[in-house]
């Protein structure tokens, strides 16, 4: 007997989650001989739970699915929900009652770390009561910070984005060069800073602006941070830095708590914002010159006007993965990128166990943090320049970019 397949998103947003539905969509279609339908789920994991799921086959007589290969944001909807860690807890049952009476055989769910942790969860549980329904993680996060992966869908894009931004913004603060003054970009990355690394792409030459990189992983020093400021200004007047919001003393404090106490989402995380306002105020107390703070927020994770095709491939190929895996028997796995070589770029796609995977993060490597934390390596820009490779032609109306959007 055919089973049906289930599928959602979870987390933050990126410009290439929706090109990882679309491949499994695609696959899913095309495996009709073992797959009867299609269904997604409306906000993830707590959506299903409040019996919200379309049927996603009808996509495929529309333009619609075309459309989602480039349709940035996460066309189901998303949600930050964490199931018990007592896998004796009711709502597993619940889950699994739901699952039965859909004719559930495949459950796919596209997101990161606390993403992962749910299909860790789900197929647990099914090995405990001998389900056969079979769990597949799909890799998704700009933070890239997915271990045992040698990168993560939607973290070239937003490197992308970030790098070009950037050198708008470096540009743009070399209009009046008899001034001197400070702007402070603060991008996305609270443990991790891959993506504020991405800011080194924006260099021309040897020397340029972002002068300064700051990432979690490195403990920030405010009296070491003014000292090189001052440093920074001897040669480059309109001094651009960049800082990953999660930018800490070393000891558990991060610099937005400086400001003051922080909330904490669903998962505990700290929801963090204003270490770039707090520098900006530090930099003016302190020494007395023009500065400004820009927070890239969640534009940077999202933006489909500079998605790299590199990375669009990539996420639809590991949809694609995912349905033959799970085809082929696999379950409690995450979809995994196994790269052999930069120039030319060539990776393999793979699979490892999510119990390995979820709850843990992948920093960057502390060897590509450099001048005693306040900037990044050759062996970064050669990690990341593949993954920001190619462009994408959007399609587009009225001048505009043409997105699909899920009927409520």
């Amino acid at each position: 007997m055919k089973k049906n397949m289930l599928i959602g998103q979870s987390g933050g947003p990126t410009a290439v989650i929706n090109g990882s539905l679309y491949g499994a969509i695609k696959e899913a279609l095309a495996s009709k001989n073992q797959i009867a339908s299609i269904y997604g789920m409306v906000n993830g994991i707590e959506g299903f739970l409040n019996n919200q799921y379309i049927a996603l086959a009808d996509l495929e007589d529309t333009n619609d699915l075309e459309l989602l290969r480039t349709t940035p944001g996460a066309y189901l909807g998303s949600c930050r929900y964490k199931l018990p860690e007592d896998l004796n807890h009711k709502i597993f049952k619940t889950l699994f009652e739901k699952f039965e009476a859909l004719n559930i055989g495949y459950f796919f769910y596209i997101g990161g770390n606390d993403s992962m942790d749910t299909v860790s969860k789900l197929s647990r549980y099914a090995n405990e009561v001998a389900s056969d329904i079979r769990f597949i993680g799909i890799p998704k996060t700009i933070d890239n910070d997915l271990v045992l992966t040698d990168h993560t869908p939607g973290f070239g894009s937003a490197a992308k984005y970030v790098a070009t931004v950037v050198r708008e913004i470096v540009i743009d603060a070399s209009v009046y060069d008899n001034k001197t003054s400070v702007t402070i970009v603060e991008i996305m990355g609270r443990h991790a800073g891959w993506l504020t690394a991405a800011s080194a792409l924006a260099r021309r030459f040897e020397g340029d602006n972002p002068v300064l990189i700051y990432l979690p992983e490195a403990p920030f020093q405010v009296e070491d941070f003014l000292a090189k400021v001052k440093q920074g200004l001897k040669s480059t007047p309109n001094l651009v830095i960049c800082i990953s919001e999660g930018i800490n003393d070393g000891q558990g404090t991060f610099v937005c708590e400086y400001e003051g106490a922080v909330n904490v989402d669903a998962f505990g995380h700290k929801m963090l914002t204003g270490s770039g306002k707090y520098l900006e105020n530090l930099i003016k107390e302190k020494l007395g010159i023009k500065v400004r703070s820009v927070e890239l927020n969640v534009m940077q994770r999202c933006s489909s006007l500079h998605l790299s095709a590199t990375d669009l491939k990539e996420a639809i190929n590991s949809g694609v993965f995912a349905v033959q895996v799970a085809l082929r028997g696999e379950s409690g796995k995450m979809i995994t990128f196994n790269r052999h070589h930069n120039n030319p770029y060539e990776l393999t796609y793979g699979i490892a166990d999510v119990d390995l995977i979820c709850n843990e993060e992948k920093a960057v490597p502390a060897n590509w943090i450099t001048k005693e934390g306040s900037d990044i390596s050759h062996e970064f820009i050669e990690y990341a320049k593949p993954l920001i490779d190619g462009e994408v032609t959007l399609p587009r109306d009225g001048g505009l970019p043409l997105f699909t959007y899920r009927k409520h």
